[in-house]
């Protein structure tokens, strides 16, 4: 039975008095003096939008977007494009996943719990860690709570995360978010040839270091050679080491376990999802030391009362299921359905699958890379190292210039500095790669 609620809305359960009380309080006359809108943005009771026929609506937006340009994109950092198989969708999209929200009753939810468990399974066989939760939202998040996860085992000394100065500046921006209010601090190491420059990271390390932060593969495409060194800093200064990564170079790179990570972060969504414009899939997964410190929940395996195998979440740290004081974050959902297609993608390609797929990322950067280095006007990669998936391209012309010539020629590259492009290929785009480089030497001319 719902309790009745005498005076205030039925979904903010104040009454008048409460409500005057908390006004009184704060020394204003309404709730609209708690918030600064601008007049021209402000709500005015009117959308201005008339009302229309479905099919008239639906040609009204087949017109507008026909207007947005048709590009075939070769940008990555961070955000990847994977042919996702066909079944993937028609596994993912069954009825008993598509409306699955939290799987809260597992004595219904059985199948997906056991899906979300086999995702954890592949986590903790592709990094080495023994402890993966079943998803964050994405790499930025993973990454933010990573950094308050070392902050609460070096409570008593350690309140700074050291970070690449080439942290992308989204991913940069919610760390700073996170860790607002909570005292830790944020310093950056540099670089040096695309990745960690040792001298300048144990420069600034000391005791005041609760984690260091560093990329395999980098942010410009560059596989990280000195991970174990970098560990090495953190560990020598009490500090965790958390590694940033994705599932398909989990494949081929270094497992984190053996380099000496203590928390890995990341993306998951190149396996699952298509093209997604930021949408991302949290990786997450640590040493069992940490076990109760992970945020979110774990899908763990059991046995139900006739001693079968059963599945259900379990050590759920997050404010909905626990005392605020005892939560280890306020992360409200997961990305359960999107971590389910990057577990039927995974176990699509197989071991075998997912080896060829990441060489295939080594191969094609470096053959497409060489080709546009032939090109006057251009050096690609600049970085003297191994790359996968991406490199960053050397232009003797303004890059800005050359970007917008190249999406004239209906190519998209990311612009990284004044004279500097970089280029992502994958499995998406590579039967493209043949016209960017005509594209190139076009641009060049």
């Amino acid at each position: 039975m719902t309790a009745h609620i005498p005076d205030g809305s039925p979904f903010a359960p104040h009454t008048t008095a409460d409500t005057k009380s908390m006004l009184e309080a704060l020394e204003v006359d309404t709730e609209a003096d708690l918030f600064d809108i601008p007049a021209d943005v402000a709500f005015d009771g009117e959308l201005g939008i008339d009302a229309q026929s479905e099919r008239a609506v639906r040609t009204e937006l087949a017109e507008m977007f026909s207007q947005n340009d048709s590009l075939t994109e070769f940008m990555g950092r961070g955000h990847y494009s994977t042919y996702v198989p066909s079944i993937v969708d028609h596994l993912a999209d069954r009825a008993e996943f598509i409306t699955s929200y939290t799987q809260y009753q597992p004595e219904i939810t059985q199948g997906f719990l056991q899906a979300l468990f086999e995702y954890q399974s592949m986590l903790v066989e592709l990094t080495g860690l023994p402890v993966a939760n079943c998803s964050m939202y994405d790499a930025a998040t993973a990454l933010a709570e990573a950094t308050l996860l070392a902050g609460r085992v070096r409570s008593t000394t350690g309140d700074t995360v050291l970070v690449p100065e080439t942290l992308r500046a989204g991913k940069r921006a919610v760390l700073e978010n996170y860790v607002d209010g909570s005292g830790m601090q944020i310093e950056t190491y540099g670089m040096d040839d695309g990745n960690a420059d040792l001298d300048s990271l144990r420069a600034i390390a000391g005791e005041e270091t609760a984690a260091v932060y560093a990329e395999n593969p980098t942010v410009r495409g560059t596989i990280e050679e000195s991970l174990s060194a970098i560990a090495d800093v953190a560990h020598d200064n009490e500090g965790l080491f958390v590694l940033g990564t994705d599932l398909l170079a989990l494949s081929l790179l270094s497992e984190p376990a053996s380099v000496g990570a203590d928390v890995v972060v990341g993306e998951a969504d190149v396996l699952g999802l298509p093209t997604s414009n930021g949408m991302g899939l949290g990786i997450f997964a640590t040493k069992e030391t940490f076990l109760r410190q992970v945020p979110g929940r774990l899908v763990g395996a059991s046995e139900d009362a006739d001693d079968r195998r059963a599945y259900t979440l379990t050590l759920q740290t997050r404010e909905q299921h626990i005392r605020k004081e005892r939560a280890t974050s306020n992360i409200c959902t997961n990305q359960a359905w999107v971590a389910l297609r990057a577990a039927i993608h995974a176990a699509w390609l197989g071991p075998e699958g997912l080896v060829s797929l990441a060489e295939d990322s080594v191969r094609n950067a470096q053959s497409l890379a060489a080709e546009i280095d032939e090109i006057t006007g251009y050096k690609a990669p600049v970085h003297d190292r191994h790359h996968f998936r991406e490199f960053v391209v050397h232009t003797e012309q303004p890059a800005a210039a050359i970007a917008g010539e190249l999406a004239s020629e209906g190519f998209a590259v990311h612009v990284v500095g004044e004279h500097e492009l970089q280029v992502c290929i994958t499995d998406v785009n590579e039967s493209a790669a043949d016209e960017l480089v005509a594209a190139f030497e076009e641009v060049a001319a």
